[in-house]
């Protein structure tokens, strides 16, 4: 096993661990984030992006990872985005608290699981048939927030920080 398989694991084994002992695993925590009426999936996605998001600039400054844009295609993203709301939607569970749900012992998570598997056999066996029709619709290429407005990635991470405490705060100001 290789030195980055290793750190993924121990990684998405430590993320598991956080999205289990922050509740978000359960299926409560996540309909009522539908609902707009419980935001503990919001304020754990905000923290897990905030923190992410300055890892990941930090240590791009340094030279110890390189960034790898994907494709910014329209019509993938506008696809793939409602499969998967439509999946959350249906089954409480995005694919990382569904595995978190199933560490759990919550069986019906297999059904969420089963539907990402089934989801990704189609995306391979139908990739031709995408690559010509929604993959080819408004592919700007590889590109990144910071080069496409003009800001430096760490003014932008510094005022995506900002947006994300003062919108916590007023969350809690307000009891959600």
């Amino acid at each position: 096993m290789s030195t980055e398989q290793i750190l993924g694991l121990v990684t998405g084994v430590a993320f598991g661990f956080l999205l289990q002992r922050g509740g978000v695993v359960r299926f409560e925590k996540q309909v009522g984030m539908l609902l707009l009426k419980d935001f503990t999936v919001l304020r754990f996605m905000l923290t897990a992006i905030i923190v992410g998001m300055a890892g990941v600039i930090i240590l791009a400054k340094f030279g110890v990872l390189t960034l790898s844009h994907k494709p910014m295609n329209v019509g993938g993203v506008v696809l793939g985005a409602s499969i998967f709301g439509v999946g959350w939607a249906l089954t409480g569970l995005c694919p990382g608290t569904s595995l978190g749900a199933l560490g759990e012992g919550r069986l019906h998570a297999i059904f969420t699981i089963a539907g990402m598997l089934a989801g990704a056999m189609l995306f391979a066996h139908t990739y031709g048939f995408l690559e010509c029709t929604v993959l080819a619709e408004k592919d700007y290429g590889k590109l990144g927030l910071p080069e496409t407005i003009g800001v430096p990635a760490l003014v932008l991470t510094a005022v995506f920080w900002a947006g994300a405490i003062l919108l916590m705060r007023t969350l809690d100001k307000r009891g959600l």
